[in-house]
């Protein structure tokens, strides 16, 4: 399975998750389409405002509201994730998949790679009897391309 940090096609992620929004039936607008779309590009962490930005480039509206709505509708449908330490946004890596995601940030590119949570939380989450509701894992650290060789 690729990561984020691989070279690919980005118009294939681009097309994977708009054709599992529309199999998943949900309603894509034309600013959330977009939105879903900015963020499958690239596999970089987005604030909100730069976002913003490339929509009002695109002249799609330069309201932060805007952003912040198609925002909040992609995370809320798994389409999107937040990563908390940014305070920024990246596109689901397994849209339509039931999973709490861990996340490896790098902290100079930030490109962001998704990957399935420790199966060892969840062995002792269920071993100790606590039902985990929401998980956010992020570390931190150097990809791939922007390691220096020693």
């Amino acid at each position: 399975m690729s990561s984020g940090f691989d070279p690919h096609d980005h118009s294939a992620c681009v097309s994977g998750a708009i054709a599992q929004a529309e199999a998943a039936d949900i309603r894509l607008t034309p600013v959330r389409r977009r939105v879903l779309e900015i963020l499958l590009e690239s596999h970089t962490a987005m604030g909100a405002y730069d976002v913003l930005s490339r929509l009002r480039d695109e002249g799609l509206g330069d309201q932060p509201p805007i952003a912040y709505r198609a925002l909040s509708f992609l995370v809320d449908n798994g389409l999107a994730h937040r990563i908390e330490r940014l305070n920024a946004f990246v596109a689901c890596a397994r849209p339509g998949a039931e999973h709490d995601p861990a996340f490896m940030i790098c902290r100079s590119c930030r490109t962001v790679a998704e990957a399935a949570s420790p199966a060892t939380l969840d062995r002792m989450a269920d071993d100790s009897g606590f039902a985990i509701e929401r998980t956010v894992i992020e570390a931190e650290g150097l990809c791939p391309k922007c390691q220096v060789p020693a």
